[in-house]
């Protein structure tokens, strides 16, 4: 397949699976010979396929694309411990965001109840974000 059938199946751009290329993330298939100076159309498997879907699905669980190098690393090798020291990482990350969010949406709720249609006087709401 080409570089735009590839994107498409990964649900990225053309742009982002060359950055992932240049990143070290995505194999760049040599260019077979012919069709002039440069070479014919570069083509793509199943695997480079399946690669781009796990490096999406990785930075959708919130790893960096370091880490996720270092995952796609790990696959060819037996060090599970790494890889779990890894996803330990991540979740402590992200149960400190969940907690983090949790406050900001505890404090928007109790604004939001303390301006109230009836209430008088400025909004807290407002009054809150411009003190900050």
């Amino acid at each position: 397949m080409t570089i735009s059938v590839l994107a498409r199946a990964g649900e990225v751009g053309v742009e982002t699976v060359r950055y992932y290329q240049r990143r070290g993330l995505l194999d760049t298939p040599d260019r077979p010979p012919g069709y002039g100076s440069g070479g014919g159309v570069r083509r793509y498997g199943e695997e480079d396929v399946r690669k781009l879907r796990f490096i999406r699905s990785a930075q959708a669980a919130g790893f960096t694309l370091e880490q996720i190098a270092e995952l796609i690393a790990l696959d060819s090798t037996a060090d599970r411990s790494r890889a779990r020291a890894l996803a330990s990482e991540r979740l402590t990350a992200l149960d400190g965001r969940i907690a983090e969010l949790k406050r900001a949406r505890d404090a928007l709720s109790r604004l939001a109840d303390e301006c109230s249609a009836g209430s008088t006087g400025p909004c807290p709401i407002i009054s809150s974000f411009e003190s900050v």
